[in-house]
């Protein structure tokens, strides 16, 4: 099973979304290694919450694949209201500015 699968089946078992994407951004970053990740999650739960609790959310569901397989994880947590006003999009991740080990 691929890390991008592994993320989205977690978090999904872990919360129930309305909208769940977990988008491998590797490619943008790192050469041959799934190591970058986006994830856009929107959720009733979330409601309430600050984004720090959001994100600590999603961190503790993915406590292992941070310490040990994911080098960066973007985390785009809403409330269904919250991405409806941002009509259903998360900001777009920017370019990769430092280099490449492998540069």
């Amino acid at each position: 099973m691929s890390m991008q699968q592994t993320l989205f089946d977690k978090i999904n078992a872990a919360i129930s979304c309305s909208f769940l994407d977990v988008v491998n951004e590797s490619h943008m970053h790192s050469r041959g290694e799934d190591s970058h990740f986006k994830v856009v999650a929107v959720s009733e739960s979330f409601s309430g919450q600050r984004l720090l609790q959001r994100h600590r959310t999603i961190n503790a569901i993915l406590a292992d694949e941070l310490a040990n397989h994911i080098h960066a994880l973007a985390i785009h947590a809403y409330t269904p209201e919250e991405f409806a006003e941002r009509q259903n999009e998360a900001p777009a991740s920017p370019s990769c500015l430092g280099g490449s080990k492998f540069d």
